[in-house]
């Protein structure tokens, strides 16, 4: 009887849930947020933007970058480690500007403003 009990808590909770989960999903991004997490954590904005697997290959990137370049720049010329930071400086920025153009792409594709980021009227 007690699981029985639990079995029903949980899935009246689930079930009590979805319509914040479905309403969490319609809200407006905003873009300088998203751009701005990933830039200072590659894939992190990617991330907030939903897009999952996204955020996991520009994480790894960010950490190859450094990892392997540093490893390279030691056994064969120690001079290329300032082009190893401008090439990490670079993908910081490339993964902000994608987390700003997605969301930015999300929020005109959902008829949100981007000024006030609420919804547009008569569109």
């Amino acid at each position: 009887m007690g699981r029985f009990a639990l079995v029903l808590v949980v899935v009246l909770g689930a079930m009590a849930a979805i319509p914040f989960v479905a309403a969490a999903e319609e809200r407006p991004r905003d873009p300088l947020i998203h751009g701005l997490a990933s830039f200072l954590v590659p894939g992190l904005g990617q991330y907030l933007n939903g897009e999952s697997d996204k955020a996991l290959v520009h994480f790894l990137v960010a950490v190859a970058i450094p990892t392997a370049g540093y490893y390279l720049a030691v056994a064969a010329n120690p001079a290329l480690t300032y082009a190893i930071s401008l090439l990490q400086l670079g993908w910081h920025v490339y993964s902000a500007l994608d987390a700003y153009n997605v969301a930015q792409a999300y929020n005109e594709a959902h008829g949100f403003s981007s000024l006030n980021l609420g919804p547009k009227l008569g569109g």
